[in-house]
């Protein structure tokens, strides 16, 4: 059996898909499983066991080169030379189901109340119900295995094992590793500003645990940001910008990781690392809760189907929270 996935982005989201390989290919140990993904997000899947292709599109490039549509589908149909039994498309967009639909004729995906992009539900043969402010991992893995007769239970997913691998990774990482004191990586970006967790605030938890704490950034802002961080605390160190594959080897080495609602601290759970996700204008409902994964949430009542990116309510969540909850971690 060969199977296509159509999971175009982001890190966080495609991150949360990647859990249902496992038990895919433990149902389906002959299946050829291949991954279609937007290239800038590709490196978060290389090396996984469960994966037997790759296949990268560039259509975010498309907003700003228009003819180069054409080179996309041509790829894409190329591609659907490999005959696939089921394209299964869990992003649930109109562009993803495009994609699908150039790739094989039965496709399958959510069905239209259980997505925002209702339309893309037309591409579909096999349409699966699940609501859109059940949990987004339960989501994942149920657009990815009822399609082919399998059920990923919670307690299946509670259970996992690591799935996120990485080969010859910058050494350079290695070098800001303490071996006395607990490693703590800290995600200071993402997407919304409003998603983003106090800088000064930050520093007061670093400065309270007084561990080896490691910021990584991914913008020029950002830098700043972690700049800024280091100069207020000697605890605080600032990586180079790294690529996925070293992010991901770096969060495995981790003892500890603190950051927002973003992919890269999304990284740690999928790794089966301690994690505090901090949370302001987006639900909980977007991550696992575990003995080591732990969320924080600010104040604010959060409408999954309307987020409100002007709120700022994650300045509340009080240091000494984030504090006293690394610490429950770090003594685990």
């Amino acid at each position: 059996m060969k199977i296509a996935i159509v999971k175009l982005s982001a890190l966080g989201d495609i991150v949360h898909a990647m859990v249902a390989l496992q038990f895919i290919k433990a149902a389906f140990p002959t299946a050829q499983i291949d991954w279609i993904v937007e290239e800038h997000f590709a490196e978060v899947l290389r090396h996984n066991p469960d994966l037997d292709n790759i296949i990268t599109v560039n259509l975010k490039a498309l907003k700003t080169h228009k003819l180069g549509v054409f080179a996309q589908i041509k790829a894409i149909r190329q591609q659907a030379q490999q005959q696939y039994d089921l394209v299964i498309d869990a992003q649930g967009l109109i562009k993803s189901a495009v994609v699908a639909g150039l790739l094989g004729k039965r496709r399958a995906g959510f069905d239209a109340d259980s997505i925002r992009e209702k339309a893309a539900a037309w591409f579909y043969q096999v349409k699966i119900a699940c609501a859109y402010d059940a949990n987004t991992i339960d989501r994942n893995a149920t657009v990815l295995s009822q399609p082919l007769g399998l059920t990923i239970t919670p307690e299946q997913i509670y259970k996992k094992a690591p799935f996120l691998f990485y080969k010859a990774e910058d050494q350079s990482i290695y070098d800001v590793l303490s071996p006395d004191k607990r490693n703590i990586v800290l995600v200071i970006g993402s997407t919304w500003e409003s998603r983003n967790y106090p800088a000064d605030k930050l520093v007061k938890v670093a400065e309270a645990l007084q561990q080896n704490c490691l910021v990584i950034w991914g913008s020029s802002r950002e830098q700043t940001k972690a700049e800024w961080m280091a100069q207020q605390s000697n605890t605080i160190k600032v990586l180079p910008r790294l690529d996925l594959n070293s992010l991901k080897a770096l969060i495995a080495t981790a003892d500890l990781l603190i950051g927002n609602d973003t992919g890269p601290t999304h990284m740690a759970w999928a790794l089966n690392i301690p994690s505090i996700t901090l949370f302001g204008p987006t639900p909980v409902s977007r991550v696992y809760q575990t003995d080591i994964n732990k969320v924080l949430k600010s104040p604010s009542i959060v409408n999954p189907f309307k987020l409100n990116k002007q709120d700022f309510s994650i300045q509340e969540i009080e240091e000494l929270e984030v504090i006293q909850l690394a610490e429950s971690l770090l003594n685990h």
